[in-house]
């Protein structure tokens, strides 16, 4: 097995989803045995995007709604939520995909504390029933891409033209909302150091 100790986490601002989306599959089908793992952290301008198990849907409120190749159902992006997308070699680091959606879900646990919880077959974390963290991967030969949501200091209002994840009225909230301090980059970095300890000890 090789052996890469070294994660790159990149800095990417505010990104557009479709071209973000194009360099991540760029990336993962170039990527050899001794390519590091990569997180990357941004925020997509307003954006709904639909998971391969998604039905189409159709809004009035002019955002554009978007096919990924990640797995889930319908989500929105916008100003104010960090993205963290996880281009991760599982097979390298023997992990598996149940496994490590349980490590993308316990690091944003980690950062809001004992009120965030799993539910079970509804893949996020959620306080009081309420969703503040999505997310969605994508496996291709062993190594993933896509990754985590998080709602941090933004507009909610967009995720009422959507049954979020799939759920009709699923309540969704913020860090912010729930006293956790930080902008969308400091919630970033935080999520970082977290999710690259929980990957340096599986």
């Amino acid at each position: 097995m090789t052996v890469v100790d070294d994660i790159v986490v990149k800095r990417l601002g505010q990104a557009p989803y479709a071209p973000t989306l194009e360099a991540m599959r760029r990336f993962t089908l170039a990527r050899t045995d001794t390519t590091p793992d990569e997180l990357w952290l941004l925020e997509h301008p307003p954006v709904y995007t639909l998971g391969q198990g998604a039905a189409p849907v159709q809004v009035a409120n002019g955002i554009p709604v978007l096919a990924a190749d990640r797995g889930g159902e319908v989500t929105y992006h916008g100003p104010g939520q960090v993205v963290v997308y996880t281009l991760v070699d599982l097979t390298r680091r023997a992990i598996k995909v149940k496994a490590f959606v349980r490590l993308l879900e316990q690091t944003v646990i980690d950062l809001i504390g004992p009120r965030a919880e799993r539910r079970p077959g509804a893949p996020g974390v959620y306080v009081d029933g309420a969703k503040v963290a999505a997310l969605g991967i994508r496996v291709t030969r062993g190594r993933a891409y896509h990754g985590l949501a998080v709602n941090v200091d933004m507009d909610l209002a967009p995720f009422s033209a959507i049954d979020p994840c799939g759920y009709p009225g699923l309540r969704v909230t913020q860090t912010r909302d729930l006293g956790v301090p930080g902008t969308p980059a400091e919630i970033g970095e935080h999520l970082a150091q977290l999710l690259i300890g929980h990957l340096e000890d599986a």
